[in-house]
């Protein structure tokens, strides 16, 4: 079979026309999903017939092999990531059918003094950075949006919530695998990576600490930032000091799991002396009913026996993480093969063979592991009951895993097309032409370098598959211009934190989890004003970090 050569001047010999052309997919998307208003998976499938063509009749690249990258996208997006999200709402729907969820409802509701604005921070942000730390691929989302409308916060509000409030964890996310795969890819040292896990450092807790007053305003306006602003200055600057300090002088990879408890401690010993004011006139001013008093005490153990699942999971992840042995191990039952058409075929614009194959670890991915969770906490819920009153059983537990699935089944049609797309475009080199056009722009690349990251984290959903398409590109353009590497891949993963609130497949994901399927360009004009602005106030801190402030990003030979 004939190989197929990446060219960024495929169109037309010019570097710029080409990556004109290649955004029409993207263009595409959100055409049909803003003022088309289509579904998700109609404009996603709409946007990947538009990659096809460009990638066959633009990039000249093979029809068979541009079909097959799009079938390799969408077993992607099924594997493991539609299995990833499933297992998250799942293992959610076993703590509600247990009947325990109501008591962590009360225990959060009781540390808030029913403040759900504060709650909301706390879920949204403290637990949902624990879960980002932990899983990544949209578990976060999915899990702590369905909490948060569970509170009785209105469900585009609790989706807009939800998705701001999962920026500032997804640099270091997944034990900061976008960091390390920033590092492989960009052929950076291990002193190096650690050096770009430092300056991203020195960006992210910008938005830790601001996120918690953006939250406020989602929830309730500048009323609520001024009666509730304490609270966030408390939980933000915690979470920032401590991503901060992770970062820099502890290990990267638990950077998260740390800012995450640190911000936790300090809610909880700031709630014990300080207390919201106006949450009477809140719950009214946002139609939400005063909750029914049962009677009934909330104890320790119920306290415990409702936070367990989230131990559990803590438990499973961390152990899964730990070390070398117990990874080896789970990493070895796997599903692993060349994948037809594309092997050996696809070559990158710089000469090197794209590496297509596909590989599934069925018990060390983030799905697998929630659904280990997920059984042990049904196992534990079946055996410990508090007076006949909390009891899952196994027919509860099968019950709602097929109805998740039946639930999810346009989602998971719209994150299959949306990684088919990914695929495609970066597979032909559209993804690549964009990025190098952008690159060619000299001295203002400083200024427009997160700008990569911000899209292909949009793009794929992800942001370690948003450095894994753009390191080298970064690197490449650091040395032309005369700007430190380490900084422009620290750029790109924290514009990829910014970036995922507007990605078709967190999107998706967050529809889902409100009940919202099919209102996604709702979700979306929501979320991408606040998207805008801070990309566009961390491209200048990114170019000030370049002159003014380079002593927030160090040189490591």
């Amino acid at each position: 079979m004939n190989q197929f050569m990446v060219n960024t001047e495929a169109i037309g010999g010019s570097l710029g026309l080409t990556a004109l052309v290649s955004a029409v997919p993207l263009v595409t998307f959100f055409v049909m999903l803003l003022f088309v208003k289509a579904r998700a998976h109609t404009s996603g499938a709409a946007a990947l017939l538009a990659a096809l063509l460009i990638a066959i009749f633009g990039m000249s690249m093979p029809v068979d092999a541009a079909i097959s990258s799009a079938f390799r996208g969408g077993l992607f997006g099924l594997l493991p990531i539609v299995w990833v999200i499933m297992m998250a709402i799942w293992f959610y729907q076993v703590t509600v059918a247990s009947g325990r969820f109501e008591d962590l409802r009360r225990t959060f509701d009781a540390l808030g003094n029913g403040d759900i604005r504060i709650q909301a921070i706390l879920i949204a942000f403290c637990f949902g950075g624990l879960l980002e730390a932990l899983a990544g691929f949209g578990a976060p989302v999915a899990i702590t949006a369905t909490m948060i409308l569970a509170l009785g916060v209105k469900p585009l509000k609790a989706a807009t919530t939800v998705l701001l409030a999962n920026t500032a964890p997804v640099a270091f996310g997944a034990v900061a695998i976008p960091i390390t795969t920033a590092g492989n890819v960009g052929g950076r040292t291990v002193e190096q990576t650690e050096n770009i896990a430092a300056i991203v450092g020195h960006q992210a807790p910008f938005f830790a600490f601001l996120v918690p007053f953006i939250l406020l305003f989602i929830l309730d306006g500048t009323r609520g930032m001024r009666e509730a602003a304490p609270a966030a200055a408390v939980i933000g600057g915690a979470f920032a000091i401590a991503q901060w300090w992770a970062s820099n002088f502890f290990a990267y990879q638990l950077t998260d799991i740390v800012a995450c408890l640190v911000s936790l401690g300090a809610a909880f010993a700031f709630l014990r002396v300080w207390q919201p004011k106006g949450v009477a006139a809140m719950r009214k001013r946002l139609d939400i009913p005063e909750r029914e008093d049962d009677g009934e005490v909330l104890t320790k153990n119920r306290v415990w026996m409702a936070m367990m699942p989230y131990a559990v999971v803590t438990v499973i992840f961390g152990l899964a993480n730990l070390g070398e042995t117990i990874p080896g191990i789970l990493d070895k039952p796997k599903i692993s093969f060349a994948w037809p058409l594309l092997t050996d075929r696809l070559v990158s614009a710089t000469g090197s063979v794209i590496d297509t194959s596909y590989t599934f670890k069925i018990i060390n991915n983030p799905g697998t592991l929630l659904l280990i969770s997920g059984i042990i906490v049904a196992v534990v819920y079946g055996i410990f009951n508090h007076n006949g009153k909390f009891r899952v059983n196994a027919s509860d537990v099968v019950g709602e895993l097929t109805s998740t699935a039946y639930k999810m089944r346009w989602t998971a049609l719209t994150i299959v097309m949306v990684l088919a797309l990914a695929y495609v475009m970066n597979y032909s080199g559209q993804t690549v032409a964009m990025g190098a056009y952008v690159a060619s722009l000299g001295a203002v690349y400083g200024f427009l370098a997160p700008v990569l990251g911000w899209v292909g984290t949009a793009i794929t959903g992800s942001d370690t598959s948003a450095n894994a398409l753009f390191a080298n590109l970064q690197v490449t353009a650091a040395n032309n211009i005369g700007l430190n590497p380490d900084l422009l891949l620290a750029a790109n993963t924290t514009g990829g934190v910014v970036g995922k609130m507007i990605s078709p497949q967190s999107l998706a994901i967050a529809a889902t989890a409100v009940n919202l399927e099919g209102k996604e360009s709702a979700i979306f004009k929501s979320v991408v004003g606040y998207s805008i602005v801070l990309l566009i106030g961390l491209c200048t801190l990114v170019f000030l970090q370049t002159n003014i402030l380079s002593w927030m990003a160090p040189v490591v030979n």
